[in-house]
């Protein structure tokens, strides 16, 4: 029999009701998971529940949680053969984007899930998601950092959060799920990440300074030239379409020059949820690429951000960064 380490960080699967809306509540958690029989299921693979600390509404994360959480994972890596990290669903996709990277030669399953309504309440979409996501997290079919809702395994990389109040909470639109929960668990195997060969590790993430600039029409760039300075380690710009920015933006250049010379890595990322960057194609895009900014391809903004927290904390050089930013380093593009 399979074992698996269920991983508690809070979210909404684990939260009450209190006078001040919904809160984490282990006892309350601890409890609705004794009411779930299936969890006894001789069918299921023997699971153990650990507490992060503190339990945490999603939206309060950091690169010190994402750290705590991968220690967790990486101290306990060689007793279960595989893990369920229960996560508020507000910053799922960016948890499992960054420890997508930092867990290098991965070679178990590490499946993030949560709920849009707690799992003490009568209609919880958290059973179906906490018991299927166990049952994947034991089967050894994976071997990567994925993120199961509503039906679907998503890579976790390729992930992005697509509804704030339905049952399908997340989709992938750039890659195809890897597995499909019916009747059965239908894995697409072609599509799931091959073995690893070497021995797995954990990087732990530095709290780089990182920005991320949203273009929008009749944006002034010389309004983000003051934090352009060497503190500035990367920089992600949501632009239109394939990579365009508006021409009147005449003080984007000089603002991008400042940047290289700083050493700041800019990375190209589009505002549409489906499609890929390509500098250059445009003339609206021809600035950025003259400037020498990196294409992020059909990144997510969430796995450009936690990529760039990776690289710089390998504390590789501009140009290395640069160049496997544009790499596909654990299926993230």
């Amino acid at each position: 029999m399979s074992s698996v380490l269920m991983i508690n960080t809070g979210g909404t699967i684990c939260m009450t009701r209190s006078e001040n809306g919904y809160c984490p509540d282990r006892t309350a958690f601890r409890e609705a998971l004794s009411e779930m029989p299936e969890l006894r299921s001789p069918d299921m693979p023997r699971w153990d529940v650990l507490d992060a600390e503190p339990l945490l509404d999603s939206s309060n994360m950091t690169v010190d949680d994402w750290n705590r959480l991968g220690s967790l994972v990486a101290d306990n890596y060689d007793r279960y053969d595989g893990f369920v990290i229960l996560h508020g669903t507000d910053t799922m996709a960016y948890t499992a984007s960054a420890l997508s990277f930092m867990f290098e030669e991965l070679g178990k399953p590490v499946i993030l899930t949560g709920s849009q309504i707690p799992l003490c309440e009568l209609r919880s979409d958290g059973k179906d998601n906490l018991i299927t996501s166990l049952l994947i997290a034991g089967s050894g079919r994976v071997r990567e950092v994925c993120i199961y809702f509503g039906g679907e395994l998503l890579r976790g990389n390729r992930a992005v959060k697509y509804s704030a109040d339905g049952f399908i909470a997340f989709k992938s639109p750039n890659c195809p799920a890897l597995a499909s929960a019916g009747i059965d668990i239908r894995y697409s195997d072609s599509l799931l990440l091959p073995p690893p060969s070497g021995t797995f590790r954990l990087q732990r993430l530095e709290r780089n300074p990182i920005g991320v600039i949203k273009v929008f029409p009749g944006i002034q760039f010389e309004l983000f030239g003051s934090i352009m300075t060497e503190s500035l380690r990367g920089v992600v710009i949501e632009t239109f379409g394939a990579g365009n920015i508006p021409t009147s933006a005449a003080a984007l250049l000089p603002i991008m020059e400042k940047a290289f010379k700083n050493g700041t890595v800019v990375v190209v990322c589009t505002q549409c949820p489906q499609g890929t960057v390509t500098l250059g194609a445009y003339e609206t895009s021809s600035a950025l690429k003259n400037a020498g900014a990196v294409s992020g391809g059909n990144m997510t903004t969430e796995a450009a951000v936690a990529k760039l927290y990776y690289l710089l904390s390998k504390n590789y050089d501009t140009r290395t960064v640069c160049a496997l930013m544009e790499q596909g380093l654990r299926g993230e593009r």
